[in-house]
Formats: C-alpha cells, sequence, structure tokens
C-alpha cells in the first residue's frame, strides 16, 4: 500500500513539474526605440523614413511631439525628442 501511494505522489510531482516549466507566450520586450515609435503612431503621428545608403531616418510628429531617430548601419542609433510647448 506504501508503494502504491508513494507511486501515486511522485507521478503527480512530476506531472505538476513537468507542465509549471513550460513556457508562457508573453508580449516580447521592446527596445526603447520601438516603444517609442508604436507610442508615436498610437498618438496618431505623421510618420516618415527616409534611406540614404545603410543611414535610416526617422521623423514622427504630434501636435505636442516631436521625435527624431537616426540609425546607422552599425547598429548605433540617436534619439531626439522635442516636447512642443507654448513658452511664447
Amino acid at each position: 500500500m506504501k508503494k502504491a501511494i508513494f507511486i501515486m505522489l511522485t507521478g503527480i510531482f512530476l506531472a505538476v513539474s513537468v507542465t509549471s516549466c513550460r513556457e508562457k507566450n508573453e508580449e516580447p520586450v521592446l527596445s526603447e526605440q520601438e516603444q517609442l515609435i508604436q507610442d508615436m503612431r498610437n498618438d496618431g503621428a505623421d510618420v516618415k523614413v527616409k534611406q540614404v545608403g545603410d543611414e535610416t531616418k526617422i521623423k514622427m510628429e504630434t501636435d505636442d511631439k516631436k521625435v527624431k531617430i537616426k540609425e546607422d548601419g552599425d547598429g548605433n542609433s540617436k534619439i531626439k525628442v522635442t516636447d512642443k510647448t507654448d513658452d511664447n
């Protein structure tokens, strides 16, 4: 009887440990640049992409914010964010 209970508990333990290690479908982690582009598109920004050689320039503009992203062929990128406020 003890052997049957031990086998049953071992089986349950293995079943639980195998099912808990499964990979979950999580949202992919976005880089700062990708997150900024997605946020600007959600805000209804005008997006302009210009590619010259191996250099890519992305300009996005809303009523409140202006973003420029410059990416060279080596994977280096520069991000410039300008908030449009009425300081005048």
